[in-house]
């Protein structure tokens, strides 16, 4: 282990600081401040793991990553054998070590009467010294077997599955309807989140080990699913919960009212240095934001970055509690009131918000919404309560509710795939879709959920398919289909 009383000697939990709001607003960089020398606040906060006899951040974390090991090699200063064995468990820690909620660190056995080790920003530092020293270089696959496969959807599952079934020795190409790699990655996290440097620079990576990628191809219209099935030997479907939850009040037709991600992809494709007519902007405006989750805070970030007027987040239900509540116990992931970089940044948080109407201003264009204070049903429902209506002024109103499934259309009409209940691709616990050869991983088999389990998915794909191709697979399998995160 590291530091045998690490624990005891460095009780305070510390992260490096973010930038001065009023300079990271003027730019979409990332808020983090980048230190000239980091590694002895490293090692203080890597030698806080208690190597404990049972690491519950193993479970916390679907992929199953080695936090004591690596946190012990950080401490060391042993930086090459560090990302090793964090590339042994993940394809992409530079991505889960910038936008992962760190399920991990609410497992994490120090946090039962300490502040939890900072696993999250540990494991980013270790890929980013990695890269500054060489250390991630292509791992091109001695033999090529002869097989080839398509995966459609370029997120983290999509991403990760390719990368594995690379470097099994498999011929890969993965399909992107966008015109650039990356899926959300790409234009659903703003750079202040994710910097577009660290997708490119792994790409660079999967493309020198043997990964190709088609760009402004979108499989069901430029090419059609049973195209792809006399082209390749196996496919998998990594595209996604694309759709959005839709909020059904009189109004929503009004010009002003977007879905979130419109709002975002735009953003981030104009921050790229990207043509965009008729670009969603908050510029000068009063905007609303519906929805208190991680979309709604990139919404927030990129409406103050763009010159807002006023920014206000709407959240149905109650306010989170900021301690760990006794019906969410460790080392289950609690749900807690959280302050993001960007709520850091201004706007305000308005809780128990039920919109019960868009208004008009005569002309098709929003200017208000009318909110009721939400109330709970004993069935669990939250309905707006009566006479508790108000009207809140509003130029642009992002809706950021969430996913309700993929868009499967195209997958059901010319492959005849079966869905589940919920409108998900139905699948087996080995991600065999009802169609031979035909895989599932990620939010278009799970529903929408965290980047980890995507990738973590994506591994456990590719060996499915590499089983299905070869017989029998070396490759990791981290999760099977039928896997629950632990959450209440």
């Amino acid at each position: 282990m590291a530091d045998p009383r690490g624990f005891l000697k460095v009780r305070e939990r510390e992260l490096p600081p973010n930038r001065p709001v009023e300079v990271r607003l003027r730019d979409w960089k990332d808020v983090h401040e980048h230190l000239e020398d980091g590694q002895p606040f490293l090692k203080e906060q890597a030698g806080r793991c208690m190597d404990c006899g049972i690491p519950f951040c193993h479970n916390g974390c679907p992929l199953g990553n080695l936090i004591p090991e690596w946190n012990d090699l950080v401490w060391r200063g042993q930086w090459s054998d560090a990302i090793d064995r964090l590339h042994a468990t993940n394809n992409f820690p530079e991505f889960t070590g910038r936008i992962c909620p760190a399920p991990c660190e609410s497992s994490c056995v120090l946090g039962i009467n300490q502040p939890p080790v900072t696993i999250k920003n540990v494991e980013v530092s270790i890929i980013d010294e990695a890269f500054q020293r060489g250390y991630v270089t292509p791992q091109v696959p001695q033999r090529l077997t002869g097989h080839t496969v398509a995966v459609v959807g370029s997120g983290p599952a999509g991403l990760a599955a390719a990368q594995q079934l690379t470097r099994a020795g498999h011929t890969v190409a993965v399909y992107e309807r966008d015109d650039a790699i990356g899926g959300l990655l790409r234009y659903g996290v703003p750079d202040f989140k994710l910097e577009k440097i660290h997708i490119d620079r792994r790409l660079a990576q999967m493309e020198a080990e043997g990964t190709r990628f088609r760009p402004g191809v979108e499989v069901g219209r430029d090419v059609t699913w049973p195209q792809l099935q006399a082209r390749y030997d196996a496919i998998v479907v990594a595209t996604g919960a694309t759709v959005p939850r839709a909020l059904q009040v009189p109004g929503k037709e009004l010009g002003g009212v977007h879905v979130a991600m419109d709002f975002l992809h735009q953003a981030n494709a104009v921050a790229a240095g990207k043509p965009v007519a008729d670009q969603i902007t908050a510029e000068g405006k009063h905007v609303i934001i519906i929805g208190g989750g991680d979309t709604g805070s990139d919404c927030l970030g990129t409406a103050l970055r763009q010159g807002a007027a006023s920014v206000t987040t709407l959240a149905i239900g109650k306010r989170p509690p900021l301690e760990r509540p006794a019906n969410q116990p460790w080392p289950t992931d609690p749900i807690l009131f959280e302050v993001s970089s960007s709520h850091e940044e201004g706007g305000e948080r308005d809780y128990l918000a039920s919109t019960v109407e868009f208004l008009g201003d005569g002309s098709g264009a929003v200017r208000a919404l009318r909110l009721a204070t939400t109330e709970y049903l004993p069935d669990g429902r939250r309905v707006p309560t009566p006479g508790t209506e108000r009207e809140i002024p509003a130029d642009l109103v992002l809706v950021a509710m969430g996913f309700t499934g993929p868009e499967v259309d195209p997958l059901t009409q010319q492959i005849g795939i079966e869905l589940t209940a919920r409108g998900l691709v139905a699948r087996s616990d080995d991600y065999a879709t009802t169609v031979p050869g035909v895989f599932v991983a990620g939010d278009a088999g799970r529903g929408q959920s965290l980047i980890v389990w995507a990738i973590a998915e994506g591994r456990a794909a590719a060996a499915a398919v590499d089983t299905y191709l070869s017989g029998s697979t070396e490759l990791p399998s981290p999760v099977s289909a039928s896997t629950v995160a632990l959450r209440p």
